[in-house]
């Protein structure tokens, strides 16, 4: 498994009941689950990346959508985790933390 993607499950795993868009880039991605959540209702395409582990779901948002993509995902009732870089890219592993959560917990 990748460094990225140990990281996004690691961080998923401390917000199970939340959209995690994890920033990568200039984009916030998504796998699995929330992938096939941030298709559905941004009107995203839901594309496939071969893992180690087997095939993953993604979707990606771009950094300038954010906000228009938290207000839509927030409105149709999904808790959203936004997950950003906490340092410059470098060649090792860059740390990544949840800065803000919107939305609540789906009933």
């Amino acid at each position: 498994m990748s460094i990225l993607m140990q990281q996004y499950k690691a961080i998923k795993a401390k917000y199970p009941d939340a959209v995690l868009l994890f920033r990568v880039g200039d984009f916030y991605e998504c796998f699995n689950e929330d992938a096939k959540v941030v298709a559905l209702h941004l009107g995203n395409t839901l594309t496939f990346s071969e893992q180690k582990e087997g095939i993953a779901e993604m979707a990606s948002i771009p950094h300038y959508s954010l906000d228009t993509g938290l207000q839509k995902l927030v409105k149709a009732g999904y808790r959203v985790a936004v997950c950003d870089p906490l340092e410059e890219p470098k060649p090792a592993p860059v740390k990544r933390s949840v800065s803000e959560i919107f939305g609540q917990p789906r009933a």
